[in-house]
């Protein structure tokens, strides 16, 4: 311990920092989240509508798929509009009218510059300008903003029925028809859109942006970039550049040169162990895992062809029964079952190994019932998802068993509460494995890492029950994010970095002093800019200037350990070549070269290139953020638990012979198609949308007429290829392991360890 004290000590500083702040900016994010009135009254005294029934309508677009339709703030799917800033610029259009006919008696667009300016001048005063007055809770609106909000709820009550004028726009938005069937709901869901651009066009008292800083982008009103986003924006780049130059220092000056590779052993010394029931009982995770993954891949192929074709899939019409917003779901909730179970798989792979060769007391039981409560979980939620954005399930039961409505927490909260079950229960099975190692004498800070990244992956999961379905928007983006950026980006990176060193290290290819100070000081890197780095995502939720200055200056840092990945690389590349026993698990290796390459482009380029404040300001909720999503989701977790998933199949078929042609084909077919997937649509979507939404506005966009536009269409179609290339790839890699597991080639049986014992699945 006394030689790695100096890394600890700074790992638990920061750990110690970054959740202070974390902790006391959150604090703000409550403290300041935008009102939802008590009372919205007419100047003359009519109620419009009340908080409980705002909050009715945010229940109500939670059970048509919420996020996964459109989206609120930015966050949620492409395709469909952003309803805050589509509602806003229908509704300011509407007062124009409005105004122009009360006081020119002719439309808008018929009067003269001066004229149109002057009812400009008019309209952004009366939206800017904020009517709450926080006494009696009450939001007062002039009677010509009333009626352009009827104006505008009329259009949305028709859009999401099934009015057949309406139903080209359907179409390209990529709704089924009659969204929700109930026009109560309907209703209620108008009037929590309108509280959103309400929120986003009226400023804070005392301050001159709006709650949320001024997004999303409408010249109509003056929503402009503030001050504090460029010199936030400023501050990143120079941190950024700054960070990057510290890391090439201290690699340069600070790193040991001195200390010798280890030398090889004869033999791969994890096969030295005999394979454990437990171990040989995760056949069926590796199944289940390949599994989802090629459902994932099916359904983001119909995903991605709705995008051009909303309500069919080459002719025919599928959107009543698979809608767009429901695909979406099943894809997004999909990938994470499947990473995460090449995660745990992994995990439980390690437990024995680090018992010393054993299992404790009926850790296969435990390893059975934890499989079999996923697969629960998984069906559960599928099942769930479904009946809500059919409107079948009850509306009281929507939440808790069909859809929560949020990105990436899409499942029913009692399935979510079945997920976290199943973590804790990993959790436990992982201790009693490590639990007894650690008792044992020797250096076991690697371990003790190891652990504490078990533990966190174990409990910060339960983030998510934080908020529940009437909680303020604002703050459960706050706990959201825990999940998607904290839990998933912050601890299974480090479990990862972790897991991969301690691999490595009980191979005997790196040597354990350099494998525990390596994964301490990445560990540290992780967390300095990565649990901050949280609020990179709250720029324009409903936040204040302070939250934007904390995401933008740590976010930037997240940055700069990915540098350095292109090494990494390089150097599992390299370990290929230490022995020849390594060949056996050169397939595996390269997927883990992959994950390096994919971290420094998906998550460090493309993820740098929506974080500023300035950028993030007219590319939120555009493809831009999709590129950096699919790279860095799949280019790097994704990669890492077929990583995971090959290595463990190795191990637990020792007479497995992997063919060499599927997993060519796998591998660089994987790569190419999503090189292709990004670069030859989903990228240059997302910078022809940049352009529209700087020069024009967000509303405009993501408005039908510019999605529509042959050129966006034909990008759409290209993004076909890349799909096909890559679900060609992953076909190959799920047959390998569905053989591997029930049909292996084997080699002869002098090739084999004679210490292997294999087990059934």
């Amino acid at each position: 311990m006394a030689s790695y004290r100096r890394l600890w000590l700074i790992l638990i500083v920061v750990l110690g920092l970054t959740f202070t702040l974390l902790g006391y900016f959150g604090a703000e994010v409550y403290r300041t989240a935008p009102p939802i009135p008590d009372h919205v009254v007419s100047e003359s005294g009519e109620t419009l509508m009340t908080e409980e029934s705002i909050l009715d309508g945010q229940t109500a677009w939670q059970s048509v798929g919420g996020m996964q339709l459109g989206s609120i703030w930015g966050h949620g799917a492409y395709q469909a509009p952003d309803w805050t800033a589509d509602w806003l610029h229908r509704e300011l259009m509407a007062w124009l009218e409005l105004a122009a006919q009360d006081i020119y008696g002719t439309s808008y667009h018929e009067l003269n510059g001066k004229q149109q300016n002057d009812l400009q001048y008019d309209l952004k005063s009366e939206y800017r300008t904020n009517s709450h007055d926080e006494a009696s809770d009450t939001l007062m609106l002039s009677d010509r903003r009333v009626e352009a909000i009827r104006e505008t709820a009329a259009y949305y009550i028709r859009l999401f029925g099934n009015d057949l004028a309406l139903q080209p726009t359907r179409e390209n938005y990529a709704m089924k028809e009659n969204t929700l069937p109930s026009l109560e709901r309907r209703e209620q869901m108008t009037e929590f859109f309108f509280w959103t651009a309400w929120a986003a066009s009226t400023e804070r008292p005392g301050d001159d942006a709006t709650y949320t800083n001024n997004w999303p982008h409408e010249p109509l009103i003056d929503n402009v970039p503030t001050s504090e986003n460029i010199i936030w924006s400023l501050v990143s780049v120079v941190l950024l550049v700054a960070g990057i130059g510290g890391l090439i220092w201290a690699w340069a000056f600070l790193r040991r040169h001195d200390e010798e590779e280890p030398a090889a052993p004869l033999k791969d010394p994890i096969t030295t162990f005999q394979i454990t029931p437990s171990q040989g009982a995760l056949g069926k995770y590796l199944v289940l895992v390949v599994g989802l993954f090629a459902f994932q891949m099916m359904v983001g192929g119909l995903t991605a062809h709705y995008t051009v074709e909303g309500q069919g899939f080459y002719g025919f019409n599928l959107s009543e029964w698979l809608p767009y917003s429901l695909v979406r779901t099943w894809h997004i909730q999909a990938a994470l079952f499947w990473i995460a179970t090449g995660f745990l798989a992994a995990g439980l792979f390690l437990a024995p190994i680090i018992n010393g060769g054993r299992d404790p007391k009926y850790q296969k039981l435990g390893v059975n019932v934890l499989f079999w409560a996923l697969v629960a979980v998984v069906i559960g939620s599928f099942v769930g998802n479904y009946l809500a954005i059919a409107q079948i399930m009850p509306k009281e039961l929507s939440f808790w068993l069909g859809h929560q409505g949020y990105e990436y927490v899409d499942l029913g909260r009692f399935w979510q509460i079945g997920k976290f079950t199943g973590i804790v229960l990993w959790l436990v099975l992982m201790l009693r494995g490590i639990v007894p190692a650690l008792r044992q004498p020797g250096d076991k800070n690697l371990l003790a890492l190891l652990t504490a990244s078990v533990v966190a992956i174990g409990l910060f999961y339960g983030a998510g029950f934080f908020y529940g379905e009437r909680t303020h928007i604002s703050i459960m983006e706050y706990w959201r994010w825990w999940i998607v950026h904290l839990w998933v980006e912050g601890f299974f990176e480090v479990f990862a970095t972790a897991a991969l060193a301690f691999i490595f290290c009980s191979m005997g290819l790196v040597s354990r002093t350099m494998a525990t100070s390596a994964s301490l000081a990445s560990a540290s890197l992780f967390m300095l800019g990565g649990v901050p780095g949280t609020f990179h995502h709250l720029y324009f939720s409903g936040t204040t200037t302070p939250v934007m200055a904390v995401g933008a200056t740590f976010s930037a840092l997240e940055v700069v350990p990915l540098i350095v990945l292109g090494y990494e690389a390089w150097e599992n590349w390299r370990l290929k070549s230490r022995a020849p026993w390594m060949e056996n698990i050169r397939w595996p290796l390269m997927f883990f070269v992959a994950v390096a390459f994919w971290n420094m482009l998906g998550a460090g380029v493309l993820g740098f290139m929506i974080n500023p404040p300035i950028a993030l300001y007219y590319i939120q909720g555009l493809n831009t953020t999709p590129t950096h999503a699919h790279a860095a989701l799949f280019g790097v977790y994704g990669f890492l638990a077929l990583g995971f998933t090959l290595l463990i199949m190795r191990y637990i078929r020792p007479q497995l012979v992997l063919d060499e042609r599927l997993m060519r084909t796998g591998f660089w077919w994987l790569n190419t198609g999503l090189v292709l997937m990004l670069f030859t649509s989903l990228l240059p979507v997302g910078i022809i949308q940049f352009v529209a939404s700087a020069s024009e506005g967000l509303w405009y966009a993501r408005s039908e007429g510019f999605m529509q536009s042959g050129i966006l269409q034909t990008l759409r179609w290209v993004r076909t290829i890349g799909d096909v290339v890559f679900i060609i790839g992953g076909l190959a890699i799920v047959w390998q392991v569905v053989k591997g597991v029930f049909l292996p080639d084997v080699r002869p049986s002098e090739d084999i360890p004679d210490e292997v014992v294999t087990e059934t699945v």
